[in-house]
């Protein structure tokens, strides 16, 4: 067993029909940085940006943000 950790930028913004372009804008992360993260091409999560995330989409639970899942190896 093993553990991934899963990043939900891409199912946030599509409920919040919003692009990533305009969540890069309104949480103020550059934009290929934040593509590289709603596409799990990041190795290190910078948790302001993950904490700019939640203030600019009114997130209190970071688990809508991200979240470790259990994958069996």
């Amino acid at each position: 067993m093993g553990i991934e950790v899963k990043i939900y930028i891409k199912r946030l913004i599509k409920e919040r029909n919003i692009s990533l372009r305009e969540l890069s804008r309104l949480a103020d992360i550059r934009h290929p940085a934040l593509s590289e993260l709603a596409n799990n091409k990041r190795k290190n999560i910078n948790l302001g940006h993950i904490k700019r995330i939640a203030e600019s989409l009114d997130i209190e639970d970071i688990r809508e943000i991200i979240d470790l899942e259990i994958t069996k190896d």
